[in-house]
């Protein structure tokens, strides 16, 4: 079968033909910038991966699903020859192919080796810690639940790793009614990109049912996951608007919108590009809060920035609640000489 490039799930909305305007409004515009924000070490590592690949191997490199969930980040590295496919049968025998940083299951490796394909693992090692957690529980013989989204990649592979032993619990309202084998033989896991709060909220609903529920060794959601949304709820409380740069298929990227509604913020919208932001979104806005997922590169906010200078906000005050130095090594068949790359935060 020949390879086909992934359709993006959602089209772009059309683009804004004229430039933002100036909107009447009493007091200083200004914007509440949101740090940390932006890449992250996993999609960093990521993104480097396929390019050190390009550059090492030649194009066509494949890459089985979205590399990381941003739409600009794929359509860059399609550009530089990245062939993005839906399942490893698709690339050619002996080819080299990249797995994503949501991780893939045994089976997909297992399918992979069977092709004689080149596989580099660029699975973010935060994922990697849950995948392993999963295997070790599943030997001792604990009913895992897996909170997360069901169809989401991640999830996908965490629950291949022990397919008898996962029950997956989408939501707070599922802890209600999710069935166990034995209430003492049992944990939680979870998809590392989730809300905490909702997460807390499925864990104490579940914990209230089955008192010996086990907990992961250590936090399961990654540590930029809650960086991001630690940051937007402290810029949310004095936003008007906040506007997340990320694709609609980046969990932590629609978790931000959720979460800027919840902590105070008058109206929340998630764009892929600055060109999408609507003229009637400004009306009556003195304060705009901005914020990217982990998987978005800090350009498209910078680009963001000017377009919305335009419209007189062009005050613009960092809101900082932590920093991130954490950079992860590339994947061993990468891994000669100095390691080039962006940095873990954005």
């Amino acid at each position: 079968m020949s390879a086909t490039a992934v359709s993006l799930p959602i089209p772009r909305l059309p683009v804004r033909r004229e430039p933002l305007r100036e909107v009447p409004v009493e007091g200083t515009r200004k914007i509440l910038l949101a740090a940390p924000r932006g890449y992250c070490a996993g999609v960093d590592r990521a993104v480097i991966t396929v390019e050190k690949a390009l550059d090492r191997y030649g194009a066509p490199v494949y890459v089985r699903k979205q590399i990381v969930h941003n739409i600009h980040v794929v359509r860059e590295l399609e550009a530089k020859g990245a062939i993005f496919v839906e399942e490893v049968d698709e690339v050619p025998e002996g080819a080299h192919v990249v797995f994503s940083a949501h991780g893939v299951s045994p089976a997909v490796v297992g399918a992979a080796e069977d092709r004689g394909l080149r596989a580099i693992d660029a699975t973010c090692p935060l994922v990697t810690k849950v995948h392993r957690e999963a295997v070790r529980f599943a030997r001792d013989d604990y009913q895992i639940l897996l909170v997360g989204h069901e169809g989401h990649e991640e999830v996908e592979g965490t629950a291949g790793e022990a397919p008898d032993n996962v029950t997956i619990v989408n939501s707070p309202e599922e802890a209600d009614t999710v069935e166990v084998d034995d209430p003492s033989k049992l944990v939680w896991l979870s998809q590392t990109t989730l809300s905490v709060d909702e997460t807390m909220e499925t864990v104490e609903r579940l914990r209230a049912r089955f008192p010996e529920l086990n907990d992961p060794p250590s936090d399961d959601i990654c540590y930029a996951t809650q960086n991001r949304q630690v940051a937007i709820k402290k810029v949310a409380v004095g936003a008007d608007l906040v506007i997340v740069v990320g694709s609609a298929n980046s969990s932590n990227s629609v978790r931000l919108v959720e979460v800027a509604l919840q902590y105070g913020a008058k109206a929340a919208y998630r764009i892929d590009y600055p060109d999408e932001v609507r003229q009637e979104w400004l009306e009556g806005v003195r304060t705009i809060g901005i914020t990217s997922g982990a998987s978005v590169p800090d350009v498209l906010v910078q680009e963001l920035m000017r377009e919305l200078a335009q419209a007189g906000f062009d005050d613009v005050e960092e809101v900082r609640t932590a920093e991130e130095d954490l950079i992860f090594s590339l994947p061993k068949e990468l891994r000669d000489g100095p390691r080039g790359g962006r940095g873990a935060a954005a």
